[in-house]
């Protein structure tokens, strides 16, 4: 009742903001790099990172300033660490299921999921993107066999200083609550977690477009995610302490 009222009186307001924040907003494309590899020494491990233009790395211009580079080095130093990465800008969940269904069937021991911006921005529910996110774990545990998945939270888009007000205010509004069926999917399932990783997006945290993470923000959020990933082949019980079998997705 509350959403709907909102749009009802906010609606033309936000879509205006909306087609004003797409026109002036520089559209900062994907690094460039490696997508896949192998590096380190040690015990394997086997690592995706998946989903949408902050998995891809907008914000900076190589991959080994982006997410995924970051989190190879740091876990290069203790693994041997065979990593892909999967992402493109402007996916949603949706788009990010379908590609992972496109791709062929191999293990991983972990996956990193970055999505949620693009849903919200795209008018998506919070239910309907945590049935979505749910199918997609099931997908993930099917055909990569994955032991660790490890979700990141929408960001806080009610600090995107890019976005005016009220648009700020009701984007921030609606990740909150997807974050919030996000953390009630995760504790009810053993094969996930949601990271709680908070990084300040100010200065030259942001990349340019002040939108996207800057280097420094995907160098913390890459430190954050392996030492989540040491603690957990360490002990996997901090996970949860078990694999679960699901049927194939439908």
């Amino acid at each position: 009742m509350v959403e709907t009222l909102i749009k009802l009186v906010l609606a033309p307001l936000l879509l205006l903001q909306g087609l004003y924040v797409r026109r002036v907003t520089p559209k900062l494309p994907e690094p460039t790099g490696e997508r896949a590899g192998v590096v380190g020494s040690g015990p394997h491990m086997r690592v995706l990172v998946l989903g949408d233009s902050a998995a891809a790395g907008v914000g900076v211009s190589h991959q080994a300033d982006a997410l995924s580079g970051q989190l190879v080095a740091n876990l290069a130093a203790d693994y041997r660490v065979s990593w892909t990465l999967l992402a493109q800008s402007g996916f949603g969940i949706r788009d990010v299921r379908a590609m992972v269904e496109r791709t062929a069937t191999e293990p991983f021991d972990a996956v990193l999921v970055s999505v949620g911006v693009n849903d919200v921005t795209g008018g998506l529910s919070a239910q309907a993107w945590s049935e979505a996110v749910a199918h997609l774990l099931d997908l993930l545990l099917w055909k990569y066999s994955a032991r660790c998945v490890l979700l990141a939270p929408v960001p806080p888009m009610h600090a995107f200083a890019a976005l005016p007000q009220p648009l700020r205010w009701y984007l921030g509004r609606r990740a909150r609550q997807f974050n919030v069926a996000l953390a009630k999917l995760a504790s009810e399932r053993v094969d996930c977690q949601v990271q709680a990783s908070e990084f300040a997006l100010q200065g030259d945290a942001l990349a340019v477009d002040g939108f996207h993470p800057g280097a420094p923000i995907y160098r913390l959020w890459a430190a954050d995610t392996a030492a989540a990933l040491r603690r957990y082949f360490a002990d996997p019980v901090s996970l949860g302490g078990r694999l679960v079998t699901v049927p194939a997705p439908l």
